[in-house]
């Protein structure tokens, strides 16, 4: 009986063991069947078949990669500019009050038109004293010249005649300092010459533009130099561009720009007259551009898209149909050997450079050869709706 008992005892004991060790076994003998099915599986996934009527009813066509001469351009962003010397902010240089004007923002005014009035007190004094002192100056004049013929006779002192000089010479110097403080307040001085003393002085635009601010009212007191409007030549205008760092070595004066403003739909060119030389924060250089065909009505301020033409250059290419879009990523398809009632093709992945004249440059993955490899390019959309259809129908499967 007690060997009985130790014999049911120690099956008791291995058979559990034995069963823990045929079923792990088994599932690594299944281990391999598994990935297998997952590789097929990603494998089919890429893959296209289409029957023989499908393959005519889509007309399928392939052709290969060919090495084709294609401009490249950089696509930037930009704005309108006026240079420096086409702005002007209208001030005088003593203060006065804004007696009469009629500009309004968007005028346009021509250079040595008057645009405005001004009166001060201290306008009509400055007048006062240039006339005194040109009267001054004609009685001096012959003072000097007595004084002149008297020293050379000896008849009077030459201590006499030193003073006149220096007297006769600093009212000429306060006379062309007066006329120079009327010229610039915009007084004819031949005019005062005559008797004409002005109460109200013209306030002059030295350049043709249109009038971009209006910051004084009439009445209003204005301090000396203080900005009363602002007036921009248009006619002059340039498009200053933003390039990025990594595009800086294409770069190159001379070169042709493209370019549509944002209230706009028609295609302009410019040519690149000038490149910044300081990268600034956000790694972008300036570059200054001369407009090709200027146009008065233009705004500065105006925003625009821009091509920057970078020249030809051979490199692989497609046509643009031969090349898809899906998920955010760019494919093409290849035909894959098959038989004559099916047709297989594989989808692979494509990065793509520049485009012109319906064709696209193409940077196939090493694996595929270029050479040998045949591309469809017509009919990959409809490949592409195919392989999308059915994943769906296997997803709702």
């Amino acid at each position: 009986m007690k060997t009985t008992f130790n014999h049911n005892r120690i099956m008791a004991i291995c058979l559990p063991a034995l069963v823990l060790l045929l079923i792990s076994c088994g599932n690594k003998s299944k281990a391999p069947a598994a990935d297998s099915t997952a590789t097929a599986e990603h494998h089919e996934e890429n893959i296209v078949e289409l029957t023989k009527a499908q393959y005519q009813t889509v007309n399928i066509q392939t052709g290969t990669v060919t090495l084709r001469e294609l401009s490249g351009s950089i696509k930037v962003n930009g704005m309108l500019d006026v240079p420096p010397q086409q702005t002007v902010s209208i001030s005088m240089p003593y203060g006065g009050i804004l007696r009469n004007t009629t500009l309004l923002e968007g005028y346009w005014v021509k250079k040595g038109q008057i645009i405005a009035r001004m009166e001060h007190p201290d306008y009509i004094q400055l007048q006062q004293d240039y006339l005194e002192a040109k009267s001054q100056l004609g009685y001096l004049s012959l003072e000097f010249a007595r004084q002149q013929e008297l020293s050379a006779e000896n008849v009077t002192s030459r201590k006499t005649f030193q003073k006149t000089e220096a007297d006769h010479r600093s009212l000429q110097i306060k006379l062309e300092a007066l006329k120079q403080k009327l010229q610039l307040m915009n007084i004819n001085v031949q005019k005062l010459e005559k008797g004409t003393i002005l109460r109200s002085i013209p306030v002059v635009t030295p350049i043709s533009g249109y009038v971009t601010r209006v910051n004084a009212n009439i009445g209003k007191f204005v301090s000396p130099n203080e900005a009363m409007f602002q007036i921009v030549d248009t006619e002059h205008l340039h498009a200053e561009i933003t390039v990025f760092e990594k595009d800086i070595p294409r770069l190159k004066i001379g070169r042709k720009v493209r370019f549509i403003l944002s209230s706009e739909t028609k295609e302009r060119t410019a040519t690149i007259h000038l490149i910044g030389r300081e990268i600034d924060s956000d790694r972008t250089i300036r570059v200054h551009c001369h407009l090709d065909r200027e146009d008065r009505e233009m705004m500065p301020g105006t925003y625009l898209k821009a091509w920057i033409e970078t020249g030809a250059a051979e490199v692989p290419s497609l046509p643009e149909n031969a090349i898809v879009m899906d998920g955010g990523k760019q494919y093409i398809f290849l035909q894959e050997p098959g038989d004559d009632d099916h047709y297989h093709f594989s989808r692979v992945e494509v990065k793509t450079g520049v485009s012109e004249g319906g064709y696209t440059e193409v940077m196939l993955p090493s694996a595929v050869d270029a050479d040998t490899a045949r591309v469809v390019i017509s009919g990959a959309a409809d490949l592409l709706a195919k392989m999308n259809s059915g994943d769906e129908e296997g997803h709702g499967h």
